[in-house]
């Protein structure tokens, strides 16, 4: 996750201020708005004071405050973050009529700061924001808090360090990623969706720009989920105490940001937060993304699990938890989950909470205790109704999955949840009405005795023993068989709890309605055999259609449902999805249960293929392929088109996973019919079309991509005619430099991919990757996807040759260039470098790059590119680490010599400038005799320097070079250091160092020295 923004400049003049609020009425002035306005309010609710507007606030820079401290101020908090960031992010018109972006003026930075403000009013807590703020609002309003924290643009979040980072910065980067983690998780919840009534519909176009934008934010924030985690998880590092910014910080900001970044960064301004109410809350955060992932990594439950422990620990440990919100129920809830899943115990407990003893039980199968800690939890009631039920409903569920002998303990948790319910004077559940239509002799046993045991305590309040004999005389007219009709009423707890005359009347009722009761009518079904109402049936078999992954089954199923109710079934599932571009094809069908098939076919399908569940993905897209192929020409291409991509991403993922067997020819024969396929009016999925362009180019079929392709293929796919720039270029690359013309128009391609227009220099969504290009074949947000589909090392030594290239130009930096293989392909200049997004190429080449060494660790050419791409950044240890892993890769950890075309001049003085930046003196001064020509120069400066972190004099034992010793002696001397001067007197003194010594003597010497201070810098930095 990366930080851009535009600091704020408040060196106006005084005409600059008059034509920037030219357009905001005075405050004596009444506009057409203002005027509407009164009128309504003065003709409807006289008394009524009027609404403050947005405007006022920039007029008057002390009313913000005086309206946040009202008891219900008007508009509220999160009502004027919104106005002020939506007035701030309005494009504008310019003299032709062309709508531009948002002006970085005074008006729109004052704007972005008092949202700020009021966010800061209320402590940044995320709570209250994200329940006021839509996802895009906030992501907006978090983005300007990094930027007035100061946070490094360009830089990865989890690139900075937050301990040597000022207190505010920390805290801004710290907040965004939590909340980043926290919409991440939100947005697993499922959501109900509104069906718009006739006056909406004209609002769907901005209701799905708003989804779209918000889909787009959190495909970024899923993107870096393990890069916000890796940045909390470092925070949880840190014992210090954390301010944020107040009102009183962003108002001296606003003063003079050039003069006061010390004063709001230092340790006495700002909101001070204490480390352990900081930890507290990111360790329940980071519990909560964990429990969410647990779902498809079983290990993350116990990451989890340890979180939220912690989280509960800080919690009784605090004194104040005034900085510190979250939802206590929910954690607790979070809790009692993880320990289920994980069969963690808590220590607190003497032996477990009754949530643990019940999940215990159920884990051992032993379900007669279970039944009795149900049975005495009627009486303790310390067991919430909601996970009873819960309990309940897992039972139900095994039993519908076929799980023999525990249909008597359905029955019995059933009775027990009754009597719970009728103790509290709740409504009894239909399934324990159902069960009372034909009861056993022993069933109803049980529930007297269950009713007996319920008012075992020792003084039952009298709304229990009411409750308790409604209950009673409810079981008596439910009961159709008159003999146990009589064990209820003769039973000892019937006969304390009901008076003589209610018993009376009971009983004279029940002997009248046994003459209407036909004794010998058929007997009733089971109770799992008893039809419930078409709503309960519905909901079950719409539950076994999500849960189902069998073709046969669901077909079933459809059949079944659409037997009972005539609705799309489609529906069932918000998570079921297909492309957008077959949608209109599938609901064009006329058959509701057909149109219904297909597309959850489909859907679950694709979701399989997602989740890496191949077989299942092949059974279901054989079953739909085989449906369509009978009715729909069109239908059955689209089918194949999937089932090649589901065919193509099976063998890349195995690829991936470190097979090495190529692709079967039958396989590689259909991509080429794909690429080749001309057929009109078929929807085609361009993700299609990049996956099999990827797959050819990771299987080297670079003569069919630049020889065979049809040329409309090229014209019409952007990812077909990259994969045709590329497939050429790395077939010309051992060609001579005449023959390289198509490498000019690969690099034309991208460069149009990286510019943008210049009045798109920052877009009104907030976003941190994504920036609008208009000029580009694709968006750079799709190239980079596109990228990290390639595995070929040439494809993408290609690739970060050009990236390499485009970056040094446009960072004009002679000086500290990046490095590269095949370098000079590529053009030496832009002609239109003030169109290029200079911050898109950086962040580019720095994942390129990243994704490049997670295929090939040890890939050299690679690990200098990286180092390079640190250093000129000014990340030195991250440059030296690199440094050392591309000599330690080519020489078997320093075994051997390294190469002098690895280990050139220019990397082995960045490896020194490293040292020297970090106050490794010493090291600068071995690494000096690395050199083709020793520099004595800087070797005498580094060791004139006193302040060194490194070893110092346990290093001269790697110094070879004689001169350098002498100086080593001459100034410890001057400086009466005389136990170093020993040091390096027995240096000097070695024998193998004696200058008389023939020159392979020397030259053994000293790769034994360069050898053993690598491999001692290697275990440094690795």
């Amino acid at each position: 996750m990366y930080s851009k923004c535009t600091q704020p400049n408040s060196q106006h003049s005084a005409k600059e201020r008059k034509k920037e609020y030219r357009h905001i009425p005075k405050r004596g002035a009444m506009t057409s708005e203002s005027t509407d306005r009164v009128a309504t309010v003065t003709t409807s609710r006289p008394g009524t004071p009027l609404q403050i507007s947005w405007f006022e606030f920039l007029l008057d820079s002390t009313l913000l405050e005086k309206h946040l401290q009202k008891a219900f101020p008007d508009p509220t908090n999160v009502q004027l973050i919104i106005q002020f960031l939506e007035q701030a992010s309005k494009p504008s018109v310019n003299e032709q009529n062309q709508v531009q972006p948002p002006v970085d003026n005074r008006r729109n930075r004052t704007l972005k700061l008092l949202a700020l403000k009021v966010a800061a009013y209320m402590k940044w807590d995320l709570d209250t924001l994200e329940k006021g703020l839509t996802i895009p609002v906030l992501n907006m309003l978090l983005n300007e808090l990094l930027c007035v924290s100061k946070v490094p643009p360009g830089v990865k979040h989890v690139d900075l360090d937050l301990s040597t980072l000022p207190p505010t910065t920390a805290m801004g980067v710290i907040i965004y990623n939590r909340w980043a983690i926290r919409t991440i998780v939100l947005s697993s919840f499922p959501e109900k969706q509104n069906k718009p009534g006739p006056h909406q519909m004209q609002m769907l176009s901005i209701v799905q720009q708003e989804k779209e934008m918000t889909e787009n934010i959190l495909s970024v924030l899923k993107e870096q989920a393990s890069d916000s985690i890796s940045v909390l998880e470092g925070a949880l590092r840190l014992k210090k105490d954390f301010y944020i910014h107040t009102l009183r910080t962003l108002d001296l900001l606003a003063a003079d940001a050039s003069t006061t970044n010390g004063e709001t960064e230092s340790s006495t301004a700002g909101l001070r937060i204490s480390a352990e109410e900081l930890h507290c809350q990111v360790h329940y955060d980071l519990g909560g993304i964990y429990f969410q992932q647990g779902c498809t990594d079983q290990p993350a439950y116990e990451k989890a699990c340890e979180h939220f422990r912690q989280t509960r620990e800080l919690i009784q440990k605090l004194d104040s938890t005034l900085h510190v919100h979250l939802d206590e129920k929910r954690l607790a809830g979070y809790w009692n989950a993880c320990r289920a899943l994980t069969g963690v115990l808590d220590p607190s407990d003497s032996h477990s909470t009754p949530y643990g003893q019940i999940n215990s039980l159920i884990k051992t199968h032993n379900y007669q205790a279970l039944i009795e800690a149900f049975i005495k939890d009627n009486s303790s009631r310390s067991l919430p109704n909601h996970f009873r039920q819960s309990v309940l409903r897992e039972f139900l569920h095994k039993v519908q999955q076929g799980e023999r002998g525990i249909d008597e303990v359905c029955h019995k948790l059933c009775v027990c949840n009754a009597v719970r319910d009728a103790l509290e004077g709740e409504v009894l559940s239909l399934r324990f009405q159902q069960l009372l239509l034909r009861p056993s002799k022993r069933m109803v046993d049980f529930i007297l005795e269950v009713c007996t045991r319920s008012l075992e305590k020792d003084r039952p309040s009298e709304t229990s023993r009411r409750n308790m004999a409604n209950f009673m005389k409810t079981l008596c007219e439910s009961l159709e068989e008159l003999p146990l009709v009589f064990m209820v009423s003769s039973h000892k707890l019937f006969m304390e709890l009901l008076k003589e005359e209610e018993r009376k009347v009971l009983v004279e009722q029940m002997r009248k309605r046994s003459a209407t009761i036909n004794l010998s009518a058929k007997p009733l079904p089971s109770f799992y055999d008893i039809p419930a109402s078409a709503s309960v049936n519905i909901g079950q078999l719409e539950q076994q259609l999500i849960l189902s992954l069998e073709p046969r089954r669901i077909r079933q199923l459809l059949i079944e449902l659409h037997g009972m109710a005539e609705r799309p079934f489609w529906r069932v599932n918000s998570k079921w999805e297909v492309p957008s571009d077959y949608i209109n094809v599938i609901l064009g069908i006329k058959d509701n249960l057909t149109k219904d098939l297909v597309y959850i076919l489909m859907a679950k399908g694709l979701h399989c293929i997602l989740i890496k569940d191949f077989a299942h993905a092949r059974q279901l897209f054989s079953a739909c392929l085989e449906l369509v192929t009978e009715f729909s020409p069109k239908l059955r291409q689209v089918m194949l088109n999937e089932i090649l991509l589901l065919e193509v991403r099976a063998h890349e993922t195995m690829a991936a996973e470190g097979s090495r067997e190529r692709p079967p020819p039958d396989l590689v024969s259909r991509v080429r019919g794909y690429l080749e396929m001309r057929i009109h009016d078929l929807p085609l999925r361009q993700v299609v079309g990049e996956e099999c362009v990827a797959f050819m180019l990771n299987w080297r079929e670079n003569d069919y991509l630049t020889l065979q392709v049809p040329q409309s293929l090229v014209m019409n796919n952007p990812y077909i005619k990259l994969g045709q720039l590329l497939a050429s270029t790395c077939k010309e690359l051992p060609g001579p430099k005449e023959s390289r013309r198509t490498a000019k128009e690969l690099w034309e391609v991208v460069v149009q991919i990286c510019s943008v227009s210049l009045q798109h220099k920052r877009t009104s969504d907030g976003l941190i990757k994504q920036r609008d290009s208009s000029n580009g074949i694709l968006h750079r947000s799709k190239f980079i996807t596109f990228i990290k589909k390639l595995r070929e090392p040439l494809v993408l030594t290609s690739l970060i040759s050009l990236f390499v290239r485009f970056h040094s130009i446009v960072r004009d930096d002679i000086v500290n260039e990046v490095t590269a293989e095949h370098l000079s392909i590529w053009p030496s200049s832009l002609a239109n470098i003030q169109a290029v997004d200079v911050e898109a190429v950086a962040v580019t080449v720095k994942e390129l790059v990243s994704y490049a060494l997670t295929l090939n660790p040890n890939n050299q050419s690679w690990l200098i590119t990286q180092a390079d791409i640190y250093f000129v950044t000014n990340q030195y240890p991250a440059a030296l680490h690199f440094y050392l892993q591309a000599g330690a890769v080519c020489s078997d950890f320093f075994t051997k010599a390294v190469p002098p075309d690895v280990y050139n001049d220019q990397v082995l003085k960045r490896m020194i400038k490293c040292c020297s930046m970090t106050n490794c003196h010493t090291q600068v001064a071995v690494l000096c005799q690395f050199l083709r020509e020793v520099d004595y120069m800087t070797a005498f400066k580094a060791l004139q320097e006193q302040n060194s972190h490194d070893a110092m004099d346990s290093l001269y034992d790697y110094i070879w070079d004689v001169t350098i010793l002498e100086y080593l002696t001459h100034i410890h001397h001057k400086r009466g250091e005389s136990e170093k001067r020993q040091i390096a007197v027995k240096a000097i003194g070695q024998t193998e160092l004696n200058a008389s010594n023939p020159e392979e003597v020397l030259l053994l010497a000293a790769q034994k020295r360069k050898k053993k201070f690598l491999q001692g810098m290697a275990k440094l930095y690795f």
